[in-house]
């Protein structure tokens, strides 16, 4: 075939924007309910919902979508990547109807691990399509705009379900999803083709099971330890059962020859560098989005309309930068853009150790912006990177692995750096608690939210509660931002050591010869 000679689909640029549209659905959901989340945990406009409830509303469905979205990769492949994901956008809207109309936190819980289903079956296929019609020559460009999608979803989460939550009840921010599912479903029928890998692999149910286990109860050891406290055995006990459980699942999965993920690609450095990447940049960035909503809204006293706006200049920088991620590979090298991009954020991150209740607020709007800038150059170079070390009718296995720890990291970040949150807010609250009553006591030492919500029955003593609160957040905030900032650190270090210094060449198939643990994939 000659070298100039496009081998993409007539009509791709028109599928890119129906596949982004099917994105934007999975990664609005998520950046609206950060701003919620102060709502929610309101006893009257809300469900009451504890930090630990908050970090749960996340994490169902953060868990859920990580330990389907390998085997949906597969089911895709061999089913058929259009019909499945129609059948993703399907579950995520009704699973969206559940959450809005959710009359507990524990129902609203369930309903967001349902919506991770649908999420699991939409988020593989989209890359899988992308690689399948693009030309290899233009796949970088296409996964620029892809990534720059979720910057789009980020600049309108934050901002439209702030406009909600002024307006309407809570639950209308996920309702919002509904209409923009049902776009969706009409728009993939009517342009997306149909495709399927020519030789699919096997579903792993035991590997499936193994590692929502392991993920879901290392996952509650670690909240229920930071909420109520790590001196008791049913933590430790949780968190040790889910390593072991994990520890097995990895055993399984290099034994078996159908793994749902297999563990043999993360010996090749040029596959497990920028999947190292992904998962070190999210743990440290979600945990960070979780309290600073917080911060903005309480600490602050900002509208959730206000808080979203705020939260612009992330979004912003996430939107112009990220396109253009790719050329700057292209020019200087994946392994330069990734280390430039991950220092930006380390320091971003580290910043909010030094960000306090009266800090000026074009100092957090800049901070913000870093943090956009950074990871808007840590996602495309990284994500080209894995997709290239995988032969182009394999792309759901890079694409599922990427989305796979980018989830399970972020997930671990929220109960990681949430249970930090809690534990430092408890210890440093606790002292100015004792002369309350018990139940408000009780509630003051859980979280901020609560403690505004017990000040509100207080009378003449709720100023002082809110002053020892807020005081108590931000002490707790200072440190687990400088755990994100070294997270983060430890993702620069990894770059300058692994990924390849120059652009990977995505025609390129690995051989067996070069890469025995991918040939396998192969």
């Amino acid at each position: 075939m000659p070298p100039h000679e496009n081998t993409g689909h007539p009509r791709r640029w028109a599928i890119l924007g129906v596949l982004v549209i099917s994105l934007l659905v999975v990664v609005l959901d998520n950046t609206i309910l950060n701003v919620a989340l102060r709502t929610l945990a309101d006893p009257v406009h809300g469900l009451g919902a504890t930090q630990g409830e908050l970090e749960w509303s996340i994490n169902s469905y953060t868990l859920v979508f990580a330990g389907l979205l390998f085997t949906f990769g597969v089911l895709g492949d061999r089913a058929g990547r259009k019909r499945f994901l129609l059948i993703g956008l399907a579950l995520f809207g009704l699973a969206s109807l559940l959450s809005a109309y959710a009359q507990s936190p524990a129902q609203l819980i369930a309903a967001r691990a349902l919506m991770g289903v649908g999420g699991a079956a939409i988020m593989p296929v989209t890359l899988s399509i992308i690689a399948n019609v693009f030309d290899p020559r233009e796949r970088g460009r296409a996964i620029g705009v892809w990534a720059g999608a979720v910057g789009l979803a980020v600049a309108i989460g934050p901002v439209l379900g702030g406009a909600l939550l002024e307006h309407y009840w809570w639950g209308s921010v996920f309702l919002i999803n509904v209409p923009i599912v049902a776009l969706g479903v009409v728009l993939v029928a009517l342009l997306v083709p149909e495709s399927r890998d020519p030789n699919p692999g096997r579903v792993d149910l035991l590997g499936v099971v193994l590692s929502v286990v392991g993920l879901v109860a290392l996952s509650y050891g670690i909240i229920d330890g930071g909420e109520h406290g790590f001196d008791r055995l049913v933590v430790w006990g949780s968190i040790v059962g889910g390593l072991a459980v994990m520890a097995w699942f990895v055993a399984h999965e290099r034994r078996s020859d159908h793994p749902s993920l297999d563990v043999r690609l993360f010996r090749v450095p040029r596959f497990a560098a920028p999947v190292a990447i992904v998962g070190l940049v999210f743990f440290a960035a979600m945990g960070v989005m979780f309290f600073s909503s917080f911060y903005l809204q309480l600490v602050r006293g900002y509208s959730p309309l206000e808080t979203g706006l705020l939260f612009l200049p992330f979004a912003g920088a996430q939107l112009v930068f990220a396109p253009r991620s790719a050329a700057m590979v292209h020019r200087y090298g994946g392994k330069a853009v990734a280390a430039v991009g991950l220092i930006l954020t380390a320091v971003a991150l580290g910043a909010f150790a030094f960000i306090d209740a009266t800090t000026p607020l074009w100092v957090v709007l800049v901070v913000f912006f870093l943090q956009g800038v950074g990871m808007a150059n840590i996602m495309p170079p990284a994500t080209e990177s894995i997709m290239s070390a995988l032969p182009r009718e394999k792309a759901g296995v890079g694409s599922a692995v990427s989305n796979t720890v980018r989830q399970v990291a972020g997930a671990l970040g929220v109960a990681v750096l949430g249970a930090v949150l809690s534990a430092v807010y408890r210890a440093d609250v606790e002292p100015a608690l004792r002369d309350l009553p018990a139940g408000a006591r009780e509630t003051a030492g859980e979280s901020i939210s609560g403690a505004y919500a017990a000040a509100g029955q207080l009378g003449p003593a709720a100023p002082q509660l809110i002053a020892v609160a807020n005081d108590a957040f931000v002490t707790a905030m200072h440190w687990a931002a400088a755990l994100a900032a070294i997270v983060a650190a430890v993702g620069v270090a990894v770059v300058l050591r692994w990924l390849p210094g120059r652009p990977a060449t995505p025609t390129a198939a690995p051989t067996p010869a070069g890469e025995p643990e991918l040939a396998g994939t192969a």
